[in-house]
């Protein structure tokens, strides 16, 4: 394999960069990214690490637009987990917008419109934004924040909400592994029970859970007591020699242990009870819980 260069690996793209390039005419991809200035603004990754080359995610994302062509937001399931076991990261690493700066709009800017456009432009926020909201960033931390240890199966259930990206990943409280893993044991029996408008408690249920744990503790009621600090370090260290993330089943994330059941038999009758005393917002007939707002 050649030397990888600025053109192969995922660099660093400042923030005023986005501010100085981004146009109308790419938010509505009717124009190109000015590739050369860009990536004179960028800086480079460490080259010896085969975790930056470009080509693995982009095949993962065109893959992505040609299995879900029409259906963009069906899209952030299936690419979520992999993208995550892909670009294999520290969290310090994913805060840094820079390098979700370069893949939206040197890497794959075609993919942020694509997926965000809906019938009008996308929005700044999409190629620059917070972890919740950048096109990318919200997939990896979806990932991350809803993954129980290895296990990324509850990561494509949370994405099939799209109100649990938008909404859910702003809480303080979900960085708590057994909050993430309790809200979605109860989105699944309210699925189970067929119950209506999910995403509606979705919005109820987030806010209900972000206020309450403002004065309630919950890694005091429910201690996350089986996390493996070590295994993330160790999974970074293993992409130097991993072979692509498998296309048809999920892949594994870092083995950092599962979420203790005690703990989420704890939260999900405290949660049950908060989203019943919850006002619900009503939202227009036309919303979905599949469809990005």
């Amino acid at each position: 394999m050649s030397s990888p260069d600025v053109t192969s690996t995922i660099g660093l793209l400042p923030d005023a960069a986005i501010a100085k390039f981004l146009t109308r005419g790419m938010q509505t991809g009717q124009e190109n990214p000015p590739l050369v200035a860009l990536r004179k603004a960028a800086a480079e990754p460490d080259l010896s690490e085969p975790r930056w080359y470009v080509d693995p995610v982009r095949d993962l994302l065109d893959e992505a637009m040609s299995r879900f062509d029409g259906r963009p937001a069906r899209a952030d399931g299936w690419l979520a987990p992999r993208l995550h076991a892909t670009l294999r990261m520290t969290r310090a690493e994913a805060a840094d917008s820079r390098r979700w700066n370069f893949l939206a709009m040197i890497t794959a800017p075609d993919y942020v419109v694509w997926r965000h456009k809906g019938s009008e432009i996308v929005p700044s926020a999409r190629f620059s934004g917070p972890h919740y909201t950048q096109a990318f960033s919200r997939l990896w931390w979806a990932a991350e924040l809803f993954r129980d240890g290895d296990d990324y199966r509850p990561v494509e259930f949370a994405c099939k909400f799209q109100d649990v990206l938008n909404t859910t990943m702003r809480l303080d409280v979900i960085d708590h592994r057994p909050t993430a893993q309790s809200i979605l044991r109860l989105l699944e029996e309210l699925r189970n029970v067929s119950t209506s408008k999910i995403g509606d408690r979705v919005n109820a249920l987030s806010s209900a859970v972000n206020a309450a744990g403002s004065t309630v503790m919950y890694d005091v009621f429910a201690p996350d007591d089986q996390l493996d600090h070590d295994a993330v370090q160790d999974w970074v260290a293993e992409s130097a020699s991993m072979p692509p993330v498998p296309w048809d089943r999920l892949p594994e994330g870092p083995d950092d242990g599962k979420v203790s059941e005690r703990a989420i038999g704890t939260l999900v009758p405290l949660f049950t009870q908060l989203l019943e005393e919850a006002p619900l917002r009503k939202r227009g007939k036309h919303s979905s819980d599949d469809e990005d707002e």
